[in-house]
């Protein structure tokens, strides 16, 4: 028997607006409203606002919460100030990724994760196994929290606009600084509820290139404020714009460019792992992997015509039949008006390199590239 979807708290928002709903990750999520390249150039343009409740919300708390997090992903969180985040990956003991992941350090003792919908499971699962010998607690409330993503040039005016008007005050979008985030109370706003919590987490996060945040509300608060965000002129986006935007920042996707057969470095995430500490999981496996080297690394390709690229094309040398890769994602660039992927390519190609793909049969030329392949400074 069939397992029934899990449902988003804005679900009855999305169907109201026609959203095209699709499974991701055993969630109903929309995949598009209005069409991916009109909420494509919206959010490059102006602001669009993304469900992404199926996304994990995990909170692990107590005296040695920082420990757990330490044990169990790949950034060091000691330096981490309240306030602040960092990217991090969750590995297996063979250093492949189970996950990338946004860690916040909300209080000196309380962090939230935010792993793919995917992998929830299998990151709390290790947050508990590093947390059962530690005063620390790991709490799962996914289904608690909901996530919006508001994105673009105009974003944060536009979420200071929504949150005055609901009756938060102090400009906490434009106040609040690049990876850093602020809770904002709800007491006495149009947001707070009986069954609602009285904090919204603010981040100033994305996984669009373009400035913006994302708004860890509760559950009961949701609908307020994505309507709200909807009237204030905010394009409602589905998920195939989130993909195209973060392929053209060269974002990678879990399940595509990292897995389980990917080592950090193999996709050029070495910067997101600190060897140089105590253990955590996978590190041995990490430090043997940096004296033998990549199998493959993960660059850009930029290919010639206007055909879409795909996920698992084959890469050759100019007029060669030997396989240098395999492409991880691709798409047309609704930016460039050219093709564009990710590939997995043999750690002796890099940047300037000429390749060929085979594209359904015909080969395309390539080059390769370092991402990201537009310009944008979320920092901005």
């Amino acid at each position: 028997m069939a397992t029934a979807p899990i449902l988003s708290p804005l679900d009855a928002e999305h169907r109201s607006a026609g959203a095209r709903l699709a499974d991701f990750a055993g969630w109903s999520m929309p995949l598009r409203f209005a069409g991916t390249l009109e909420e494509h150039a919206a959010v490059r343009d102006h602001a669009g606002v993304f469900d992404v409740s199926h996304l994990g919300t995990v909170w692990v708390t107590g005296p040695a919460a920082v420990e757990v997090i330490a044990a169990t992903f790949t950034k060091d969180p000691a330096a981490l100030e309240v306030g602040g985040s960092q990217y991090t990956l969750c590995c297996d003991e063979d250093g492949g990724i189970v996950d990338d992941l946004l860690v916040y350090r909300t209080a000196a003792t309380t962090f939230v994760t935010v792993p793919n919908a995917a992998n929830t499971a299998a990151v709390v699962a290790a947050l508990e196994e590093a947390a059962a010998d530690r005063d620390a607690a790991v709490h799962d409330a996914s289904r608690a929290w909901a996530i919006l993503a508001v994105q673009g040039p105009a974003s944060l005016g536009l979420v200071d606009r929504v949150l005055e008007g609901l009756g938060v005050p102090g400009a906490p979008a434009t106040a609040t600084a690049h990876l850093a985030s602020t809770g904002l109370s709800t007491a006495g706003t149009a947001l707070a509820t009986e069954d609602v919590d009285t904090e919204v987490l603010l981040c100033r996060t994305g996984y669009t290139g373009e400035r913006g945040v994302e708004l860890l509300v509760p559950t009961g608060a949701a609908g307020v404020l994505w309507r709200a965000l909807r009237g204030a002129g905010a394009t409602a986006c589905g998920l195939g714009a989130r993909d195209t935007l973060r392929l053209e920042m060269g974002y990678p996707l879990h399940g595509a460019e990292l897995t389980r057969a990917t080592t950090p470095f193999e996709a050029r995430l070495g910067w997101a792992v600190s060897l140089e500490r105590g253990p955590f999981r996978g590190r041995d496996a990490l430090v043997a992997a940096t004296a033998t080297g990549p199998r493959h690394r993960s660059f850009g390709l930029q290919l010639a015509g206007r055909r879409p690229a795909r996920a698992q094309l084959t890469v050759h040398a100019p007029g060669g039949d030997e396989v240098l890769g395999v492409t991880t994602s691709g798409t047309l660039s609704p930016t460039l008006g050219r093709p564009i992927a990710l590939a997995a390519l043999a750690p002796d190609l890099g940047p300037g390199d000429e390749v060929e793909v085979d594209l359904r049969g015909r080969r395309t030329p390539a080059e390769v590239v370092r991402p990201p392949f537009v310009d944008r400074d979320p920092r901005a």
